[in-house]
Formats: structure tokens, C-alpha cells, sequence
């Protein structure tokens, strides 16, 4: 039983900090633009559509609705960004401290993306069993 509430916890908190972060992207979607390659077409509307997915993640999760499908597209989504702005950054860096966090936003994002995983393997298809 506790095992059980500390997971509901952990989940609920993701959520809470996804939802904040997702109204931070749409509140502020300049101060993220800086984030979306370049060489994506479309711009400022990734910021808008990363912040709109991450609150709707976090809808799913605190409704225990379509978590598995959930789960697994914010991990895919987190190691997108490992891939697309993270590592591009850390590898292209010549300061020092960009360097610096981008490798921790590398590692950051993969721990989420880990953290996702293993909620999408815990879910069954009707949600979390709490």
C-alpha cells in the first residue's frame, strides 16, 4: 500500500512539474525559441506545441487516462530533445558553461525520458493500478 501511494506521489509531482513547465512555454515562448533548431521549419510554434503536450501529458497522468500511450511519447519527446538541442549544443559549444548545461540538460531530460519509460511500463492499457 505505501509502495503503491509513493508511486502516485512521484507521478502527480511529474505532472505538477510538467504543467508548469508547459504554461512557461506558452507564457514565455520567446525565452524558449532560443531552444528550437534552427533549421526546423516552424519555429516559435514548437515551443507552443511542447508546452501544450506537456500539459496534456500531465492531464493523462493525473486522470489515469491513456498513460502507457503517454508515457511513451513524452519519453520519445524528451530523447528528441537529447538528440535535436542537447547534444547539438554541448557538441558545438565553445564556452565552457553552455558546455556545462547542456550536459546536464542532456542528463536531465534522459532521466525524465527513464522516469517516463518506466511509468509507460507500468501502466496497463485502462492506466496506472494504484
Amino acid at each position: 500500500m505505501t509502495q503503491r501511494i509513493i508511486s502516485r506521489i512521484a507521478i502527480y509531482l511529474l505532472a505538477l512539474i510538467m504543467i508548469i513547465f508547459g504554461l512557461y512555454h506558452i507564457r514565455h515562448p520567446r525565452d524558449m525559441l532560443a531552444y528550437v533548431p534552427t533549421n526546423l521549419p516552424g519555429g516559435i510554434n514548437w515551443v507552443y506545441f511542447v508546452g501544450i503536450a506537456l500539459i496534456v501529458a500531465a492531464i493523462s497522468f493525473i486522470f489515469n487516462k491513456f498513460v502507457k500511450l503517454t508515457a511513451y511519447l513524452l519519453a520519445l519527446l524528451l530523447i528528441l530533445f537529447v538528440i535535436t538541442v542537447h547534444y547539438p549544443t554541448y557538441n558545438q559549444a565553445g564556452d565552457a558553461e553552455i558546455r556545462q548545461t547542456a550536459f546536464i540538460d542532456m542528463l536531465q531530460d534522459l532521466a525524465l525520458a527513464a522516469f517516463a519509460l518506466h511509468i509507460a511500463g507500468s501502466a496497463d492499457s485502462h492506466g496506472m493500478k494504484y
